[in-house]
């Protein structure tokens, strides 16, 4: 796939970045150049090859999924504007 200025002028309307007349030549050079790089990946053998998310392999901890109250209640309400009874007090919204 080649892209040519026309093209290169839609990615960047479509992108909402202005490219003045005289560098669209340029940035359909360089998309041409990053596409050339992305054949050169597809052609690579990746079967067998499991996915990964890092290059080293990491293990997130684990934690049991219990909901607590969070056991700071003061603390979480020091924040807040207006606390009335342990909760957040908002002004009312619906009439």
């Amino acid at each position: 796939m080649s892209i040519d200025t026309d093209t290169a002028r839609r990615v960047a309307k479509l992108a909402r970045i202005r490219v003045e007349e005289e560098a669209l030549p340029a940035l359909a050079s360089e998309f041409n150049t990053i596409l050339g790089f992305i054949e050169q990946l597809n052609e690579v053998d990746v079967d067998g090859v499991e996915p990964m998310t890092s290059v080293t392999p990491m293990h997130l901890k684990r934690r049991d999924d219990v909901v607590t109250d969070g056991s700071q209640p003061e603390k979480v309400l020091a924040n807040a504007p207006d606390a009335r009874e342990g909760f957040f007090a908002v002004p009312k919204v619906v009439e």
